[in-house]
């Protein structure tokens, strides 16, 4: 399946250095708003077609996958143009910058039968399914906490900064703390509460958010953009805890019985970069004439959308 890349940002490269080994896919094309920046990325990974615009790229008839690497803020916009052209797209998280724009794209791939999912790779890694298995073997007995935090020093970095660019720490690296916590709580919720603190230029620079469920567990997801965190996930239980390393590229999970001794450690599988599960799904789903992903559907993007919208409204 041949893809071409709109964008060519730092996911831009990891995802042509992954391609590059996913022998169900060919590094076709690639296209920037800047003719020498595509040509010179194209040079670099040995890309067939280098396009200086994203409609050109769209109007190849023999690109049949379109992997958008924008900013966030430019997501609803690259997908309808993708969907316009009739091309499969695999979308960068967030899946958008609000609710309303991904309640639309999800009406225009259903109407055109485009398929369209969202690139939340911790969605479509083994560790999904690894973790849900520990939790399911009730190691631990009931789970009654969840907290997980995702923080780095980006501060400076100018895309996050910038309102007109949706910058902030919720779209960049809560979305990161949503999702995990939803994958294995669900989504059932009884209600949620924010503490936030704003950035000169009036985006997100750092908050906590509670969720409680209506089956009386209570997650906490604590991002900012300050500096580095540990990255954990940890899961609360009767007889002990979970701690999974990086929640958003899961290394390991250790299970501690109630007296912190370490009964079970996992290291994940070895893998490329972590985005060929995503391709890999894709291009399966594509061939099998699937509209939607199985582990990311639609509606769960838009899902997800609705809980931010939800949130940047109790700043």
């Amino acid at each position: 399946m041949r893809i071409g890349i709109l964008g060519t940002g730092n996911i831009a490269r990891i995802l042509a250095m992954t391609i590059k080994k996913v022998k169900v896919l060919e590094l076709y094309a690639v296209s920037s708003r800047n003719n020498f920046r595509a040509k010179a990325f194209a040079r670099y990974f040995n890309i067939p077609k280098a396009y200086g615009s994203y409609e050109e790229m769209v109007r190849d008839e023999n690109v049949e996958l379109v992997y958008i690497a924008t900013p966030h803020s430019h997501h609803f916009e690259h997908i309808k143009l993708c969907i316009s052209h009739k091309k499969a797209v695999l979308c960068e998280k967030a899946f958008t910058s609000s609710f309303e724009e991904a309640e639309e794209i999800k009406r225009l791939a259903a109407k055109n039968k485009i398929y369209v999912a969202e690139a939340m790779w911790t969605r479509y890694m083994p560790s999904r399914h690894i973790i849900k298995d520990i939790i399911s073997s009730e190691v631990i007995g009931k789970i009654s906490m969840v907290t997980v935090n995702l923080s780095y020093d980006v501060d400076e970095v100018e895309r996050i900064q910038r309102p007109e660019l949706a910058g902030g720490a919720l779209l960049d690296l809560g979305v990161y703390g949503l999702n995990f916590i939803t994958m294995y709580c669900g989504k059932d919720i009884d209600k949620i509460s924010v503490t936030a603190t704003k950035t000169e230029t009036g985006v997100d620079g750092k908050e906590c958010i509670v969720v409680v469920f209506k089956n009386g567990i209570m997650a906490v997801s604590v991002h900012g953009i300050y500096g580095r965190s540990d990255r954990c996930g940890v899961f609360y239980g009767e007889k002990g805890y979970i701690v999974v390393e990086n929640i958003n590229n899961p290394s390991s999970i250790n299970v501690f019985d109630d007296s912190d001794k370490l009964i079970k450690h996992i290291d994940v599988p070895k893998q490329i970069s972590g985005y060929e599960y995503e391709l890999l799904e894709t291009v399966e789903c594509i061939k099998n004439g699937l509209l939607e992903s199985k582990s990311m559907p639609l509606d769960e993007s838009v899902y997800i959308m609705k809980l931010i919208s939800n949130i940047k409204s109790k700043f």
